[in-house]
């Protein structure tokens, strides 16, 4: 599945819960797509986003895999580089575009320059468990609606005025 068709099903296939409905259901918990080529650091996401009462609802080593699991997701955390290259930002940039949370996970977080146009920020590989933890409660906070709290240590919030759709700027070197 290529991007634009992604963006055109996703919208108008997904039947978005408006989160007031979800809010009245008791506590948040959403659905998560993990993007992530390293099958342990895939598996430990996913263990620590169910114990966090999220549902994990796939693992994607490449961008066609995360654009066949995406319908569902509400959250999703992406590596910048996979199975078939350096394709985590293109992943990014689609989800977040079809009103998905983005955090991006890398070793590199450079390779993201300014930041990718709706994605919220990036965590540095490797990560401390806590940290982790902070950070996808951060994620699953805002998209809830929660936007009164600092972001967790190690998250680097890309600036929506740097990150623009002709491509990221090098903020993250400020």
């Amino acid at each position: 599945m290529c991007p634009d068709s992604f963006r055109a099903e996703h919208t108008s296939a997904r039947g978005i819960i408006p989160l007031q409905e979800k809010q009245k259901e008791g506590p948040m918990s959403f659905n998560v797509l993990i993007v992530e080529d390293q099958p342990l650091i895939a598996l430990n996401l996913q263990d620590t986003i169910e114990g966090l009462g999220h549902h994990s609802i796939g693992i994607a080593s490449n961008m066609h895999q995360a654009f066949t699991l995406a319908d569902e997701a509400d959250i999703a955390r992406v590596d910048v580089n996979l199975d078939d290259g350096p394709t985590g930002p293109i992943v990014g940039q689609t989800l977040a575009e079809a009103d998905v949370a983005v955090l991006f996970m890398t070793s590199d977080p450079g390779a993201l320059g300014g930041g990718i146009p709706g994605a919220i920020g990036v965590i540095q590989k490797p990560i401390p468990d806590a940290d982790l933890i902070d950070a996808i409660q951060y994620v699953a906070d805002r998209r809830a609606g929660r936007y009164d709290m600092p972001p967790p240590r190690g998250l680097v919030e890309f600036d929506a005025e740097v990150a623009t759709p002709q491509g990221p700027q090098n903020a993250l070197a400020r």
